[in-house]
């Protein structure tokens, strides 16, 4: 019994793995469906005073009654 058992496991071929394995793949599968953030143009710095005195203008200006829409 023992012979047919060395037998056998001589006869495997224990190198029949692929050159990747299941983990690799998952690894390719999420740098594939990763997010890349858009680069923002660059902007002037006289387009961005302008920008910031329009923010502040419509915050400055604002109703009192703009608020998120809850009530108690």
């Amino acid at each position: 019994m023992r012979s047919e058992f060395e037998s056998i496991v001589e006869a495997l071929s224990l190198d029949e793995s692929s050159p990747t394995t299941y983990l690799d793949d998952l690894d390719r599968l999420d740098r594939a469906e990763r997010f890349i953030a858009p680069i923002p143009p660059r902007q002037s710095f006289l387009s961005t005073l302008i920008m910031a005195k329009k923010a502040f203008a419509r915050w400055f200006n604002r109703r009192q009654q703009e608020d998120d829409g809850a009530h108690i």
